[in-house]
């Protein structure tokens, strides 16, 4: 007789372990303790087998019957449930360990040791905050291209459209390394390649050539920091960069051939580069040594001498010097490309490499290294020369390189 819901609710634990039947192998084994629990007897190659399917109150009989009958039709196709199950099982498993975030952070673990601390760690965070949650827990095999869509659209709508850029990068990068390790086929990032809003660049203020002259007596005049002055001279005088300028060390500047090479973790590319200096950046290392000399770095902060002036130091002395918001400290870098350029007496693969604008091809970086020292020793003291020039009034003669 079949079961009903009344029978089984007012089943009763007795001394030893019991069975009610339903019907086609349906049975619910009643525990001493008071468990009930759903089973399926069944044959299969020759043996009887037992399948668990769940437990009651959690598991209620239609839904029992359900499982039965889904089980039924495997065997019917020639399938035993159980080993289904278990396959099923560890293909979860499979799943859960190649899923988008575990890939991710194995990817992660691999690639952080090229890159800066800071940056590693900002990664990783965006993933941990935007991408996991949404499709972490997807194999990263089935992942699609609406999954990582929907996911980056929702970083897009709150307008974060660098992280947006970055991230579907770096998607499409682990992505990437699923297929080499043969954990996907398919590399669904690739698809949204210029899909989403693209962030209009704002440039930095870069000070009218025409104000050189006033800016440069302000500079020179300037009654603040004597640190933050010729921190400001010398990244003007060799076209740096303020993240490369402010974290020099004593130990990078070679005197006596006159260079200055800034290693790769501090500059844009990763790659070292040699700065030839003027007597001018002489001068201001002169100046500096008595300040700093003893120790490590060359502007290091007021209170924590064991750690460079911040990125807004010497942007907040342009603030001071009456500039907010006419100038930035990167805005010279143009300023100096320009006249450099106008003035037709430079290359501008020579400009672009004291810009430490670099070329991707290896053998014409090489080349690049080895061919405009001796020309970018020759610009960079012109340079040094005119904003002399500009500052006091006078003119720079150009003279002709010398010939070998």
């Amino acid at each position: 007789m079949a079961l009903s819901d009344v029978k089984i609710r007012n089943a009763k634990p007795k001394a030893k372990p019991y069975k009610l039947a339903d019907a086609a192998g349906l049975f619910l084994a009643v525990s001493p303790a008071g468990g009930k629990w759903w089973r399926l007897k069944y044959r299969h190659g020759g043996k009887e087998k037992l399948l668990s399917l769940g437990t009651y109150p959690e598991v209620p009989l239609a839904r029992a019957r359900e499982k039965r009958d889904e089980a039924r039709r495997m065997i019917a196709d020639g399938k035993d449930p159980s080993q289904e199950r278990q396959e099923a099982k560890r293909q979860a498993k499979i799943a859960a360990a190649n899923s988008l975030e575990t890939v991710a952070r194995e990817w992660h673990s691999k690639q952080a040791p090229g890159w800066s601390p800071k940056y590693a760690d900002m990664i990783l965070r965006w993933f941990e905050k935007d991408v996991f949650p949404a499709i972490g827990a997807r194999p990263v095999a089935d992942l699609s291209v609406t999954d990582v869509l929907d996911c980056l659209r929702t970083v897009e709508r709150r307008g974060a459209l660098e992280i947006v850029r970055e991230l579907r990068q770096k998607i499409e990068a682990v992505c990437a390394y699923a297929i080499r390790n043969d954990l996907a086929k398919k590399n669904p990032a690739t698809e949204l390649t210029g899909v989403f809003t693209a962030r209009v660049r704002q440039s930095r203020a870069a000070m009218p050539a025409a104000e050189l002259p006033e800016f440069l007596n302000r500079l020179e005049s300037y009654d603040g920091s004597a640190i933050t002055r010729c921190a400001m001279k010398l990244c003007i005088l060799t076209m740096t960069r303020t993240i490369e300028t402010i974290g020099a060390c004593w130990r990078e500047f070679d005197l006596g051939r006159a260079a200055w090479e800034i290693p790769g973790e501090r500059m844009k590319m990763k790659r070292s580069h040699l700065v030839p200096l003027s007597p001018q950046a002489l001068e201001v290392l002169d100046e500096l040594r008595p300040i700093s000399g003893q120790g490590t770095l060359v502007f290091p902060g007021e209170i924590t001498r064991d750690k460079p002036i911040s990125n807004n130091t010497m942007l907040y002395a342009l603030y001071r010097l009456g500039y907010h918001k006419r100038a930035t400290m990167h805005g010279f870098r143009a300023v100096a490309s320009t006249i450099l350029n106008e003035t037709g007496h430079f290359r501008a693969d020579v400009i672009e490499k004291q810009l430490a604008h670099e070329e991707q091809n290896k053998v014409r970086r090489a080349y690049n290294r080895a061919e405009y020292w001796e020309e970018r020793v020759r610009m960079i003291q012109w340079w040094a020369d005119h904003l002399d020039a500009l500052r006091t009034g006078s003119k720079v003669v150009l003279l002709p390189a010398a010939r070998a």
